[in-house]
Parts: C-alpha cells; sequence; structure tokens
C-alpha cells in the first residue's frame, strides 16, 4: 500500500516497535514506537498554542528529531511547516515570515557561532502582523522574556507524559498543504512552494522502494537541510522504507565520513562538492564498504569525471535529478549502466506513472529522442502552487498539469532522461539554488552603488558568488567593505568572495530592454582569478 499521508508512512516499516532504531540526531536515538510518541506529544503542545487547520509554522531548526516531530504533528492538526534555512540573516528571514504569514516561530538559539536571537533582532516586528509568539528548543535557564516584541515559551512537548496527552489527533486531511519550501524567484525574494501530505507521502514511499531503502540493512546518512527537499524528501524515503537515518546538522567531511563507516549507512545524497570533501578524507578503494547509492547532483565542473572515477574506487555515485516543485530524487540513474550514463543527471523517476516530455525551444514542439529542449514533468508528486502567487503558478503549470521546469535537457530512447543544466540565470551556491537578482537588490541597497551583477565560478573547489559592482561619481567603496556589509544581509553563502569594481557593467541592449552579458561576466571573473575562460 502506498502511504496518502505521513502518519500512514509507520505502517511501511518493517521492524515492530522496540526492533530498531529510526532517527539518530546529536541528542537521541528513537525507534518508531518512540519517534510516533514524540509526535502526540507534539500536537498536543501546537493545540495548547492555538495552532489549527490552516495555520503555518515557522521551524527554524537544524537537522534534530523535533523538526520532524513538529512536521508530523502539523500534517495531522492541518496546519503547515514553514521551512527556513538556519544560514538566512534578517532580510531573508523578514521575508518568509511575513510572505507566510506564520503564527509561530520555532527556533533555536545558537548553533556553531550562529546568534538567532541577534538574526531576529534585524527582523521589522511591525512587518510580522501574523506572528503571535516564539518557541525556542533547549532555552534551558537562558529563555528570554521576548524576542521581537512577542512572548516566548518553551518548546517542551517531549517533555510531557503519553498518559496526560488527550486522545490521537488522526492522520489529518492527504490535501492540506503540509510543507512551503523556498525557491528563487524572478522577483526580489523566494517563491513558497506548497506540498501536500499526498504528495510528501505517495513521493516518499515510492523513492523508498525505488532506491532501495526498504531493503534489509539499508541505513541512510541525512546529511543535507531539512529545510530544503534535497534533505527532507531522503529522510521521509527511508522512513517509508523502514530503514534508520542518522540527522546530521552539520556538514563535516570528517565526521560524515566516520558516522558512515560506523553504522554502516548504505545510502547517501548530496552535492557533488559534499561528495568531493568526503572523497579527500578517504581515499583508497572502497572507503565506505555498505555504500550501495550515493546519489549526487551535479552543481560543479568536472563532475561526470568525478563521479567515473569514484566508481573505479568503489563508491556508487548516480546522478540524480529534482527540484522545490516536483521534490527531490524525482529520478536516479541505474547502476547498471554505462559510466558515463551513471554520471550523468536526470535518470528514471521514482514514481510510476510519471511523465517527462521534452519542449523544443526554438519550435515550442514536443522534442524527439535526443532533442535538448525545456524538461517538463506531470507526476503525482508535484507541488500544488506557489503561495500567494498565482500568476507564477500559472506560468510554471500548464492547463495539462505539466510542470514547466525551466531546466534543458532531452529524453533517450528507452524513456529515461538527461539533465543538462538549470534554465534561466539561476546560480548553484552552498547546495541551493539561488536567484541572482536576491543578492544584487541587497547589494544595490549599499550606499554609492549605481548597479550589482553576481555570478557563481569556481574558487578551490566550490562555486562561489563574485560580484561586479558599478559606483557612483565619489563613491569610495572597498572589496573588504562591501562583503563585510554583504554578511550582514544575506546568508553566508551568498556572500561575495570577490568584488570588482568597473565603470559600467556589460548589456545588450534590445527591445526588451537592456540585459546583463553574465556570460562576459564570467569571462572577466575567470581572467582576474587567472583561469582559462574554457576550464570550467
Amino acid at each position: 500500500m502506498i502511504a496518502q499521508t505521513l502518519s500512514s508512512l509507520p505502517c511501511l516499516w518493517r521492524k515492530p516497535a522496540g526492533a530498531g532504531t529510526l532517527l539518530i540526531d546529536h541528542q537521541a536515538s528513537v525507534d518508531a514506537a518512540g519517534f510516533e510518541s514524540r509526535v502526540r506529544r507534539s500536537v498536543a503542545w501546537l493545540r495548547e498554542q492555538g495552532i489549527g487547520p490552516g495555520d503555518r509554522v515557522g521551524v527554524w531548526l537544524v537537522n534534530r528529531i523535533e523538526w520532524l516531530a513538529l512536521l508530523f504533528a502539523l500534517a495531522r492538526i492541518g496546519a503547515t511547516l514553514v521551512a527556513i534555512n538556519t544560514r538566512y540573516r534578517s532580510s531573508e528571514l523578514a521575508y518568509i515570515l511575513e510572505r507566510s504569514d506564520a503564527r509561530l516561530l520555532v527556533m533555536q538559539l545558537d548553533f556553531r557561532g550562529i546568534d538567532f536571537p541577534a538574526v531576529l533582532a534585524g527582523v521589522d516586528g511591525e512587518r510580522l502582523s501574523a506572528l503571535e509568539r516564539i518557541a525556542v528548543v533547549d532555552a534551558g535557564g537562558d529563555l528570554p522574556a521576548s524576542l521581537l516584541g512577542r512572548p516566548t515559551l518553551a518548546f517542551d512537548a517531549f517533555d510531557r507524559a503519553d498518559a496526560d496527552l488527550a486522545g490521537d489527533a488522526g492522520p489529518g486531511d492527504p490535501d492540506a498543504v503540509t510543507v512551503l519550501y523556498t525557491t528563487s524567484g524572478t522577483t526580489r525574494g523566494p517563491k513558497l512552494v506548497m506540498h501536500t501530505q499526498r504528495s510528501l507521502a505517495v513521493h516518499a514511499s515510492h523513492v523508498a522502494r525505488d532506491h532501495g531503502l526498504n531493503a534489509p540493512g539499508a541505513g541512510l546518512l541525512g546529511a543535507l537541510p531539512l529545510c530544503g527537499t534535497f534533505g527532507l524528501t531522503a529522510v521521509l524515503a527511508a522512513m517509508a522504507g523502514g530503514a534508520p537515518t542518522v540527522l546530521v546538522d552539520a556538514i563535516e567531511a570528517p565526521r560524515l565520513a566516520a558516522l558512515l563507516r560506523e553504522h554502516a549507512l548504505t545510502h547517501a545524497y548530496g552535492s557533488d562538492e559534499m561528495f568531493r570533501r568526503l572523497r579527500e578524507v578517504a581515499p583508497g578503494d572502497r572507503p565506505f564498504p555498505a555504500a550501495r547509492i550515493f546519489g549526487y547532483a551535479a552543481f560543479l565542473p568536472g563532475s561526470a569525471e568525478f563521479a567515473r572515477a569514484s566508481w573505479d574506487a568503489g563508491i556508487p555515485l548516480l546522478g540524480l535529478y529534482g527540484s522545490s516543485e516536483v521534490q527531490a530524487l524525482f529520478s536516479v540513474q541505474r547502476s547498471g549502466g554505462s559510466p558515463e550514463e551513471r554520471a550523468e543527471g536526470g535518470g528514471y523517476p521514482a514514481v510510476p506513472g510519471t511523465e517527462v516530455r521534452i519542449r523544443d525551444i526554438g519550435t515550442g514542439e514536443l522534442a524527439a529522442p535526443g532533442v535538448v529542449g525545456e524538461i517538463e514533468i506531470r507526476a503525482p508528486g508535484n507541488f500544488v502552487g506557489y503561495l500567494g502567487d498565482p500568476d507564477a503558478t500559472a506560468a510554471a503549470v500548464g492547463p495539462d498539469g505539466f510542470f514547466r521546469s525551466g531546466d534543458l535537457g532531452r529524453l533517450r530512447e528507452d524513456g529515461s532522461f538527461v539533465y543538462l543544466t538549470r534554465g534561466g540565470d539561476a546560480i548553484r551556491l552552498g547546495g541551493f539554488l539561488v536567484n541572482p537578482a536576491e543578492i544584487e537588490d541587497a547589494l544595490g541597497t549599499l550606499d554609492g552603488v549605481r548597479d550589482a551583477a553576481v555570478i557563481a565560478v569556481e574558487i578551490a573547489g566550490r562555486q562561489r558568488c563574485v560580484a561586479f559592482m558599478a559606483t557612483a561619481p565619489g563613491a569610495v567603496l572597498s572589496e573588504d567593505g562591501v562583503i563585510a556589509a554583504a554578511k550582514q544581509r544575506m546568508a553566508g553563502f551568498k556572500v561575495p568572495a570577490r568584488v570588482w569594481f568597473i565603470d559600467a557593467l556589460p548589456v545588450t541592449v534590445s527591445a526588451n530592454g537592456a540585459k546583463v552579458q553574465r556570460a562576459k561576466l564570467r569571462q572577466m571573473a575567470l581572467e582576474r582569478l587567472g583561469q582559462s575562460p574554457t576550464a570550467t
């Protein structure tokens, strides 16, 4: 049976309660029964805060069991979890809270140098008319009386006794919006992608079967942030398959390598950059003997060659495809394919009945296998729209229900597909897809900046943002000053690694206006970095 709600995922767990671990984080290890207890306690706690059907709750936490318990609890109530990246800064946090109309924010006070209250202090609380209170995890005796002018309380749901709980909430409405992801938009802020219980549960159930997370001995390294579809989809699929998950709150290669070996984990998902770092700390042949599927998304140049070399060393890297709209792990390549096929993005969709087609950009007609065009997808796991943005939803989803991804790819003769590149100007930074306009708008608020444009280039083996800026007459700006100011305005992975000042941005003028020549900027950046334009 394929689950239709998150609460029906436990029906797929192979092991009886108490017979095996389900989740491990830095504080606890729980089996299925222990997790169910934490979910029920969270339901009771949320109800005490007045959270009901249709309400939205922001969750601003690193990977931990509380994050997942809140997701399952909100689903049973019929409310929505607003997934907030812990690396967001004040302006980004304010935008998400305001746009989502979150009534409650659940957060922590600090994590490895991130001062959450300090970030929150930079938010204009007057803009957040819906936000009523703020709950803090692991506050201890440090719980402030208020944050952002709102009363605070401790998230103490896990401290309750099951005997004090009043009845089961039931599974909740399968078609209620359960999670909001952020994704890069064409305007200043990101769009909020809506997924229902049904889309999450159905997709996770099929991924579990397709990827073998329901096989004996399977186990997942939950390294990616739960606030994004890449991280959450993998964990939900492991739960659907009954495979234990080790949740990781920070991506540090030596620690990841140790966990993979210690727990004999068979599955891991991440960016090519993450796997490159793992390879650096785990050289030699078969460094992870239990590995079955290490699925990767290619964001760096040379990823295909790296993947092929990894297979030679016994590391089973397989190309993937996914997005917030169709969910991560949408498709994966087959381990029995050729080295070239295994390394490519795309692959075979996990969910039966999924339709993938390619539309020729030049003619607008559907393309035959081998012809490059825009990837369009219709699947049970597709999103139900962008919150509060019907125009963007209509532009992304055709009348026939196909999602227009904006990504380029081609079909293979056997019905699988190959993903080639992201469409538009979106760039991948720190494992997240980012609209350059988000960074450019923030840089444009600095005194003396006339125009700013950013691109991504490889620096020291990582994709990093670099900026070109044209300044107003008489303005005095420095590279160090701009970078320092950017750190106060945006998440660290968006902060430019280099800043160059030029007289004017190169543009192409057409009947539709002037468009920045990003290819030209990329060439200029590589020249300044002493790299060959053909090296990447």
